[in-house]
């Protein structure tokens, strides 16, 4: 097993073009690749299929790897490796929302619409629940699923924009230290009471502001605000030691 020197020497060379450097990087890192492609056995895609795709996202992660991140590149790769197989799952069709959940949201969003127009305000994830008859996680999960994801290789809709594809317009500003404060996020959120858990789901995971997460939980703006600042103070101590 290669130390965090070895492996960020290694991942320094890989850049200035050593093709051994990269070698030695996939095989280091096999052990890995083999646990994320587990993940995705059964779902329609070859297991050696899924272990290129690993590959190539092991790859992309050396070439974005930065040591000033402050994290093992074991951490960073995770979220590229995984990213790369769902990417090409998605792309090719192979994880589609099924028609049970397609007709539950599509009733969940004409229950909303009528509600609102009779309340002047939007229901709450617990009216919405006891109406349906499930669990609020459900419905919260079921809502999210009609927000379908727009592959990078699209087209514009504009007769001008046929030749560009939407990963042209897209800034090219590194995100990655926000994909690995939000997988953190993510784990660090699983032992968290329900609601709590479901402020920071639907904030950080959601893009929903406060004032909406406040209408959907019937609660006011300044619970939510306490709620989340209270739980990412934790979080932010948890990281920094």
């Amino acid at each position: 097993m290669l130390d965090v020197e070895q492996t960020n020497c290694l991942i320094r060379k890989a850049k200035q073009g050593d093709g051994g450097a990269k070698e030695t990087l996939l095989l280091e890192n096999n052990n890995l690749i083999k646990s994320i492609v587990r993940r995705y056995l059964g779902k329609g895609v070859e297991y050696d299929d899924l272990n290129q795709l690993a590959g190539i996202g092991l790859l992309k992660a050396i070439n974005g790897f930065d040591e000033s991140f402050g994290v093992r590149f074991s951490t960073y790769a995770v979220p590229m490796i995984a990213g790369e197989i769902k990417r090409f799952m998605r792309d090719d069709g192979s994880i589609k929302v099924s028609r049970a959940i397609k007709s539950c949201a599509k009733q969940i969003n004409i229950f909303i619409e009528q509600y609102s127009a009779e309340h002047g305000a939007q229901p709450t994830v617990k009216i919405i629940a006891e109406q349906f008859g499930m669990p609020e996680s459900e419905v919260v999960f079921t809502m999210g699923s009609t927000h379908m994801p727009v592959s990078i290789y699209n087209q514009g809709d504009y007769k001008d924009e046929k030749t560009q594809e939407l990963l042209d317009k897209l800034p090219v500003e590194d995100r990655q230290e926000d994909i690995i404060e939000s997988l953190q996020l993510k784990t660090a959120i699983a032992g968290l009471p329900e609601r709590d858990r479901k402020v920071i789901i639907l904030r950080y995971f959601r893009d929903m502001t406060q004032s909406e997460v406040a209408n959907m939980l019937g609660v006011s703006q300044v619970q939510v605000s306490r709620i989340e600042n209270k739980i990412m103070e934790t979080f932010r101590k948890d990281l920094t030691g």
